[in-house]
């Protein structure tokens, strides 16, 4: 006489057996592996290069135009400062190169996985739905920190070697010492780094609907103009304060003052955690109950 095998369904609610450490290594891996992610990341690293030999081919030319945005004016006061040159690179890129890493690393997080069919084995793991969360959330961050990183590095460096030691100083006038602007550059790409997250945040809880990773970069990317758009209305000053675009420019040119004037960017870090706690909480609600 037989007895039947009876299948018993693996506890998702028990103790995951795989070591995180192990995931959040194959997760890096994954995420390094992809040719879009290293070329975008390369790009970022080149955009501080080639601003400051452009500034520097151009010269004292682009005083006598100076442009009205705050984008545009970071850039003439880039010319010939070391310390203001990577903090203009960072906000350049802030309206579309550095959101588009964040965007991509989160659409191929879930979706990417959902529509190469490898997703369904991270569900049927022995690894909660919170863990594979964490592990995706953490590689979105970890791009979105080398982009930041690879920027003030290359940016820092070009500055330095066009301009010398002796060209670090702040918009006011005043001369930092090298540690005085690194730990300010440093506070901007932080910063950044912070909106960043958010991006990625919001890109995952996309991401965790759909199966089609340029769908997730095209929502977060529309998202982000049509935010950007919204901020130049007057008449809609009453939203201004909730969107994340909001003072994207003009919060990291506050560091370039002497003194420092820290209030946008604290608002600006609170407004970016509000959209990290709700991203990751749509993302982690929609993968509590996703199959496959």
């Amino acid at each position: 006489m037989t007895t039947a095998a009876v299948a018993v369904p693996v506890s998702r609610t028990g103790h995951d057996t795989v070591p995180v450490t192990r995931l959040i290594a194959a997760e890096l891996r994954w995420i390094f592996r992809r040719p879009r992610t290293l070329a975008v990341l390369g790009l970022l690293a080149l955009v501080p290069i080639v601003i400051g030999i452009g500034l520097t081919l151009v010269g004292q030319n682009t005083g006598s135009n100076a442009p009205d945005d705050s984008g545009g004016a970071l850039l003439v006061s880039a010319v010939n400062n070391a310390f203001v040159l990577p903090i203009a690179a960072m906000v350049m890129t802030l309206t579309l190169l550095l959101p588009l890493a964040s965007a991509m690393a989160g659409a191929d997080a879930i979706a990417g996985e959902a529509a190469h069919g490898t997703l369904r084995g991270w569900l049927i793991a022995p690894v909660s739905r919170g863990r594979l969360l964490a592990v995706k959330a953490f590689g979105v961050a970890t791009v979105s920190v080398v982009a930041v990183l690879a920027m003030c590095v290359t940016g820092v460096a070009t500055g330095l070697i066009i301009n010398g030691t002796d060209s670090l100083f702040t918009l006011s006038g005043t001369t930092l010492s090298l540690g005085e602007a690194l730990l300010r550059i440093l506070l901007v790409g932080g910063w950044i780094v912070l909106q960043l997250w958010a991006v990625g945040a919001i890109a995952l809880a996309v991401s965790s609907w759909t199966e089609h990773p340029m769908l997730v970069v095209a929502s977060v990317l529309a998202a982000n103009i049509v935010f950007t758009i919204l901020g130049f209305l007057d008449s809609l000053k009453w939203l201004h304060p909730f969107l994340l675009t909001q003072n994207w420019t003009l919060a990291p040119a506050s560091v370039l003052q002497d003194p420092m004037s820290l209030s946008m960017i604290g608002e600006g870090a609170v407004r970016a955690l509000c959209y990290i706690v709700v991203g990751l909480s749509l993302a982690y609600g929609r993968l509590a109950t996703r199959d496959g």
